[in-house]
């Protein structure tokens, strides 16, 4: 019976386990549906055809019984009619449905035991189909938004490095600036100092002044007859 000899590895497999170990969760659910799904399908096959076994050997241990009780009876029966003979073929034949009964019970127990396993097996994978089922689209709606949250940060990234370049771009304005500044403060220093205009016009006018009190001292003289 091949689908026995997983059943410890079916038995004791964790589904969690399995998806926390996955590098893509959602292809993983999907395949271990997959695989869950064909196995369930061997394992309602054969359960059902250890069940059939089980039925069958238990039937012919419940017919092994009857007739050793019966024998019994017809060897009682014997007995109180007199008839020790055949009361004798009686009990040997119930000796030997004994020792048949014993074999028939080793039968029946390890048939009982396969259909244990299967039912087992049945019921954990019928129980993990219906967990994956239930988990999956909210597995997959948790990676479609955690896949969302990665391209808006690769873009708040990106939108850190355009502002991180026009801040450099800024102080190497700034920089220009202040050299431009210093080459026309520098320029204005070498240019030749220019005469003061209020200088100059106080050297005409004042030349003018002094004419006018000449003139004014000449009318003067001319007044006193000098």
């Amino acid at each position: 019976m091949g689908i026995l000899t997983r059943f410890k590895d079916i038995m004791a497999s964790n589904i969690n386990a399995l998806l926390d170990q996955a590098e893509d969760p959602a292809k993983m659910i999907d395949q271990t549906l997959r695989n869950l799904n064909s196995d369930l399908g061997k394992v309602k096959s054969e359960t059902a055809a250890v069940m059939a076994e089980e039925t069958r050997a238990k039937r012919e241990l419940d017919e092994c019984e009857a007739d050793i009780a019966k024998m019994q009876s017809y060897a009682v029966k014997a007995v109180e009619a007199g008839n020790d003979d055949d009361a004798k073929q009686f009990l040997a034949k119930k000796n030997e449905l004994t020792v048949k009964k014993e074999q028939l019970q080793t039968v029946y127990e390890a048939a009982a035991k396969n259909a244990r396993k299967m039912r087992q097996m049945h019921d954990k994978l019928v129980s993990d189909i219906g967990e994956l089922e239930s988990r999956r689209s909210v597995i997959k709606s948790k990676l479609a938004v955690a896949k969302a949250q990665e391209r808006i940060n690769s873009m708040s990234s990106s939108a850190g490095d355009a502002a991180s370049s026009i801040s450099a771009f800024e102080r190497m304005e700034a920089k220009a600036d202040k050299a431009l500044d210093q080459a026309n403060a520098m320029a204005e220093l070498n240019t030749p100092e220019e005469k003061d205009d209020l200088e100059a016009l106080e050297l005409k006018y004042g030349a003018s002044s002094s004419n006018a009190v000449d003139d004014e001292l000449a009318s003067l003289k001319a007044s006193l007859g000098k």
